[in-house]
């Protein structure tokens, strides 16, 4: 019979607040939840980042995580089987995300940042790494080609990126939906703190556009 780990609790509640935390930056952060009047997410997020870490750090099954933490064991195994590539296709707009979900966050959307999150945390990346390659390849796999394109010009160094002038030349002769690349990230905001930001603010400038 394989050995199955108890959580110690300190290490437990450590590693639960770590991916939480994580899922919020991985949101856009506290004050951007509260902006998109998104903060009703929170209870979601705490029980998928349980479920989460119950599942691939101390390997218990679908019925005794629906006992500990209060769901039916389908929302478990819905959760749990959620996918990080749909998830991450979502967050490029938090605002639209926010329509979609509506008050509650969906099991799915949930399970599939809480495991986004976990994997960050247990592979190190911090906020500047979230992450590049990571972004990369979800870009790739979910077909969004202009991400894949800047993603693929960028390095983890370039972060964070304080103006356009330190990538724009990377960059000549670009086209972002019909866009020229450089015009687009003339018309950012900056700071920009991390790959995943560069991706929502260059999407919610294609959609003023009407481009997506």
């Amino acid at each position: 019979m394989a050995f199955i780990p108890k959580p110690e609790e300190s290490e437990f509640e450590a590693l639960l607040l770590s991916v939480f935390l994580k899922s919020v930056e991985v949101l856009g952060g506290f004050s951007k939840l509260a902006e998109n009047k998104t903060l009703s997410w929170l209870p979601s997020l705490i029980k998928a980042v349980y479920c989460v870490v119950l599942k691939e750090e101390y390997f218990k099954d679908e019925e005794e995580i629906a006992k500990r933490v209060g769901l039916t064991t389908q929302t478990v195994r819905n959760l749990l089987r959620s996918d990080v590539s749909i998830a991450f296709e979502k967050l490029k707009s938090l605002e639209e995300l926010a329509e979609e979900e509506d008050k509650e966050l969906k099991v799915h959307t949930a399970g599939g940042i809480a495991k986004l999150a976990y994997k960050l945390v247990k592979e190190g990346y911090d906020e500047k790494s979230l992450s590049l390659k990571y972004c990369k390849k979800v870009a790739y796999a979910v077909d969004v080609p202009w991400a894949y394109m800047i993603m693929r010009r960028l390095k983890t160094e370039d972060f964070p990126i304080s103006s356009p002038d330190g990538i724009s030349e990377r960059f000549v002769n670009v086209y972002i939906l019909g866009r020229r690349a450089e015009e687009v990230f003339q018309e950012l905001d900056y700071p920009i703190n991390t790959p995943l930001e560069l991706l929502h603010k260059i999407r919610e400038n294609l959609r003023m556009y009407g481009l997506d």
